[in-house]
């Protein structure tokens, strides 16, 4: 009988930590998925590209921006991000990390960079650079087994070059 109990009490530890594996091990691929999309997000802005961004978000996302509300992703795409990458000679993060959090349905992510920009010459051949710290932090949901970012908030202030 005692042999019996020990039996099913270690059964029952099995099974515990073959779950608590189970969620760690699966946590950690949602991780690296959701540290996939906000790179793919970041790479295509460095390569001043949108092509293909859309589907990194999900259909009513939100975009806020030092202080803006700029409606959905492809509100922001259209009127805001990609006007102004046809400004751009060349944008680069430097300094850059990332944390990320899974809490599924959920992820939440925080990046910390410094942005530079090289804007294209003007009419006098001229070129401006201009440097800032940046901070974003972005809510994400997974759907359909698919991580899209649902909300982002990026802010900027001056930084010395």
């Amino acid at each position: 009988m005692k042999t019996l109990k020990l039996t099913t009490i270690l059964m029952l530890l099995l099974l515990a930590t073959s779950q608590i594996y189970s969620q760690n091990a699966n946590t950690e691929t949602d991780k690296k998925a959701v540290l996939k999309v906000m790179s793919s997000y970041k790479d295509a802005l460095q390569n001043l590209a949108t092509e293909g961004t859309a589907k990194l978000f999900a259909q009513d996302s939100e975009v806020f921006e030092s202080g803006g509300v700029e409606g959905s992703y492809e509100h922001y795409l259209e009127h805001h991000l990609r006007p102004e990458l046809g400004q751009f000679k060349s944008f680069a993060f430097s300094d850059y990390k990332i944390e990320a959090q899974v809490d599924l349905p959920y992820a939440f992510t925080t990046e910390t960079y410094i942005y530079t920009i090289v804007l294209k010459p003007n009419q006098k051949g001229e070129t401006r650079t201009i440097s800032k710290k940046g901070v974003a932090t972005s809510i994400l949901k997974k759907t359909d087994g698919k991580w899209q970012i649902i909300k982002t908030h990026s802010s900027s202030r001056n930084h010395k070059l």
